[in-house]
């Protein structure tokens, strides 16, 4: 992280105003760093009026498959807010592969891009089938108008995307950011403090359940630096911070669903990315259909009858 040795010496200056000719004392100056961004707060507060109006949809309870709350920054002058954002995923058989909406509508960074791309390596790592992956899944940031960059996001995205695939639920008390590689790392991420503040705030609005958190890099735990009432919050376990260094751990807290670990080339039963290599082979049976096959009304093998397919076929 890189110092801002203005930023700070205003906060000083303040401080030592507010101090009036005394000793300056802590809390002096969390009242100047709290003055400082009420003056500069206004994209914030808009932010926050929009949610609270239902003009921006942020959903702070409940399960749903296919959507996670990312989270994101803005920046107003010197200062960082952040706030929460929605990502979706919808998926189906084809071949199309992954599809990046903003990357489709020009509004993703290059940084964004590789990310995504990172995404896709990963996948395939995830779920090491001898088939060819044979779905079309679309990725979006709802509500986003402007430009995207960073790959901060792509941690959530691959969740959301196995949430779609799997039809398991993702948590919607939750957030998630981070970078992932291709081996499953969670990677650190900037805006680490205010990011975790702006789900606080969506959380503190619509009502602290006990339930509600965010999933960070382990390797940003060290540049947590929160405010006294989210500290509190966390004290009393009204609100939860979790730092994990890998997306297995991610996946489970964000579904509840054990995410299982390779074991001779598949994982075990009742897991999530067991569920997500067999909905895959489902996808690639309907795409190797012929279009008479589609047109009749059978339903599709249960994971219990698959035991007479090709052998050859992982994850059955």
């Amino acid at each position: 992280m890189t110092a801002k040795f203005g930023r700070i010496a205003d906060i000083a200056r303040e401080a030592a105003y507010l101090a009036d000719q005394q000793t300056v004392q802590r809390q002096h100056v969390t009242q100047a760093v709290t003055r400082t961004k009420q003056r500069a707060s206004m994209p914030s507060r808009k932010f926050q009026e929009m949610v609270e109006s239902e003009t921006i949809m942020v959903q702070t309870n409940g399960q749903v498959v296919g959507q996670i709350n990312g989270l994101a920054v803005m920046r107003s002058g010197q200062l960082t807010y952040g706030f929460p954002a929605r990502i979706t995923a919808s998926i189906g058989p084809g071949r199309a592969g992954l599809i990046n909406i903003e990357g489709r509508a020009q509004m993703s960074g290059s940084i964004h891009t590789k990310g995504f791309h990172i995404l896709g390596g990963l996948l395939r790592r995830l779920l090491p089938i001898k088939h060819p992956l044979a779905f079309s899944a679309s990725l979006a940031f709802e509500q986003s108008y402007g430009g995207i960059d960073g790959d901060s996001a792509s941690g959530a995205e691959i969740i959301c995307l196995l949430s779609a695939l799997t039809g398991i639920p993702v948590w919607q008390s939750m957030a998630m950011t981070g970078a992932i590689d291709q081996r499953g790392h969670l990677e650190a991420i900037g805006g680490v403090n205010e990011k975790i503040e702006g789900f606080f705030d969506a959380c503190n609005y619509f009502g602290l359940t006990g339930d509600q958190g965010v999933v960070i890099p382990k390797s940003n735990a060290g540049d947590l630096q929160l405010r006294e009432d989210l500290v509190t919050a966390v004290e009393q376990q009204q609100f939860n911070i979790y730092a994990v260094d890998n997306i297995f751990d991610a996946l489970e807290l964000m579904t509840g669903v054990p995410a299982g670990r390779l074991e001779d080339g598949t994982y075990p039963e009742g897991t999530l990315l067991h569920q997500a290599m067999y909905r895959a082979t489902e996808f690639w049976l309907q795409t190797l259909a012929s279009p008479d096959q589609l047109t009749r009304i059978e339903p599709l093998p249960s994971e219990d009858q698959t035991a007479g397919l090709p052998t050859d076929l992982p994850g059955i």
